[in-house]
């Protein structure tokens, strides 16, 4: 990963995968200002063919600045409806429908605009259509920005577990305009908070510290602070990319908590939680795990606790009750499974992670059987 730094509002990252190489670009990128967003899009975009993949949500928000910016090139737009019950295999069949009707080729450039949701599906239909196109992710949540828009995992949902069905695909370029973030609902610039957390907890403790100095200051939303936490995020993910770009080993320290915030989600019906929010409950989970398995000081676990408490997410399932059993036999679905073992991400410290496969059952157990609640 190597870092580089234009304009005093404006960052650029280069994850470094030899050809698959890609820049991240973070700050006022000028999403709202067409002749300045379109010198930056455009020189990304070899042919003549792009499609953007959207939803109806952001469509009417910033459909119209990207239209702009592309200029006489022609353009096609599919529109998904909003949600992460549309991140199936029916909608990847019917965005693929929709390329092979307007005539799309193998030197179209593919636009995803919007959430996780949207650039986890544009990305597997670029990893497939004709064998491969590119296409370029301009994230609008801050859970995108932060990490679903960056390392090349692209998927759908099946019925039977979450992005149980994908590729490893990496993007052209990664645009984080941080002023979209201003137009995202609560609930949802909160969830995003959660991976900006767990960067903090899987590699850099300075980065945690900051974090709880900086509730204020997230919260308002200010510029600076936002392109600190993208830039900061992005950084650690690169690096642990370039060092695993498929997950053969070290990368899977990016799913602290999300063994069972999967799990979670699962149960209670995509949708019903934000992803950000049940892998916050699943980092407590996780915390809580590692306090007994791993020796995680039980201070650490609560400072955890305590921050995404203050940055309004949630800690617990509340009224949503789920069954220990359903639980463990949920996360058996995971794709976190080494030959029949699952695999947890735990903490040795704050900065310090590892993978076990050796968690004693009756352990895992008492856990959810405390946290379940």
């Amino acid at each position: 990963m190597t870092a580089g730094v234009g304009e005093s509002n404006r960052q650029t990252l280069q994850v470094d995968l030899g050809e698959r190489s890609y820049p991240i670009h973070i700050g006022n990128l000028g999403i709202s200002q067409p002749a300045k967003f379109a010198e930056l899009l455009n020189p990304m975009i070899a042919g003549q063919q792009v499609a953007v993949i959207t939803n109806e949500t952001i469509a009417a928000l910033y459909l119209d600045k990207v239209l702009n910016a592309l200029g006489q090139r022609q353009v096609d737009v599919y529109q998904l409806q909003d949600g992460e019950a549309y991140k199936n295999l029916a909608s990847f069949e019917a965005i693929t429908t929709f390329l092979l009707e307007a005539r799309h080729n193998r030197t179209t450039c593919l636009i995803a605009l919007g959430g996780g949701v949207v650039g986890d599906l544009c990305g597997f239909v670029a990893a497939t259509f004709q064998r491969g196109v590119d296409f370029i992710q301009i994230p609008t949540t801050l859970l995108a920005q932060v990490d679903s828009s960056v390392g090349g995992k692209t998927a759908v949902n099946h019925p039977a577990g979450k992005n149980m069905i994908g590729a490893f695909y990496q993007p052209k370029a990664v645009v984080a305009d941080t002023t979209v973030l201003t137009t995202l609902p609560p609930r949802e610039y909160a969830a995003g908070l959660a991976e900006v957390v767990k960067y903090g907890v899987i590699d850099d403790v300075d980065f945690f510290h900051w974090l709880e100095e900086s509730v204020a200051a997230l919260h308002s939303r200010s510029e600076e602070a936002l392109q600190q936490v993208i830039f900061r995020s992005c950084a650690s993910k690169a690096k642990v990319v370039r060092d695993d770009e498929r997950e053969s080993g070290r990368r899977a320290i990016l799913n602290f908590g999300h063994t069972f915030g999967h799990a979670i989600e699962k149960l209670a019906g995509y949708g019903e939680w934000l992803h950000g929010e049940a892998v916050a409950i699943g980092m407590v989970m996780a915390a809580e795990l590692s306090v007994r398995h791993s020796g995680f000081p039980q201070s650490d676990a609560q400072r955890l606790r305590a921050l995404l408490k203050a940055l309004g997410l949630p800690v617990t399932l509340g009224g949503h009750r789920l069954e220990t059993e359903a639980m463990i036999e949920a996360m058996g679905l995971d794709k976190k499974v080494n030959d029949g073992q699952l695999r947890f991400v735990l903490a040795r410290q704050l900065g310090d992670v590892y993978v076990s496969d050796d968690v004693n059952a009756q352990v895992l157990r008492e856990v959810l059987d405390m946290q379940l609640w």
